[in-house]
């Protein structure tokens, strides 16, 4: 593993620690998840927009997030939200442009990487989604680290 890959797992870690003291006094699950949107947002500079889709009478709508003005409600099976949800995996796309269907928000978005949220029984209830403006933003670090930061939130 080189040196990149090695801080930005540190990074992630870190920020795992820090959340981990943060959670002790709620046992309310969307505060945690609010909590993680914020840190990781404010303290990784890729991070564009940061923000939790929740699926609410079969529509994925928005619900919290930290970054510019959100899409409120994501076309059924369309999108990269959709995607991670029908294929029930994280998927990280390095140039949203050339994923089909991709919903553009923001059009200065380039890349993005979406983590189901799913409940203590094991049903998806939402995604977990980050936009970047860069291309390539994110990789299997992204996507390890943070389906355990995003557990973490589940299970206290």
């Amino acid at each position: 593993m080189d040196k990149l890959n090695k801080s930005k797992r540190a990074r992630y870690q870190r920020l795992n620690t820090q959340l981990k003291g943060i959670f002790k006094p709620t046992d309310i699950m969307m505060s945690r998840l609010a909590t993680i949107e914020a840190i990781l947002h404010h303290k990784i500079k890729y991070y564009a927009w940061t923000g939790i889709y929740l699926l609410v009478d079969g529509e994925l709508l928005v619900h919290s997030y930290q970054g510019p003005v959100a899409c409120q409600r994501l076309a059924k099976d369309k999108g990269v939200c959709w995607a991670a949800i029908n294929q029930n995996k994280t998927l990280v796309i390095p140039d949203v442009n050339d994923f089909p269907g991709h919903i553009a928000c923001n059009s200065a978005t380039n890349s993005e990487i979406v983590v189901p949220l799913k409940n203590q029984e094991g049903h998806i209830i939402g995604v977990f989604d980050v936009d970047s403006f860069e291309l390539n933003s994110f990789d299997e670090i992204d996507a390890e680290e943070l389906e355990k930061i995003i557990n973490m939130a589940f299970e206290l």
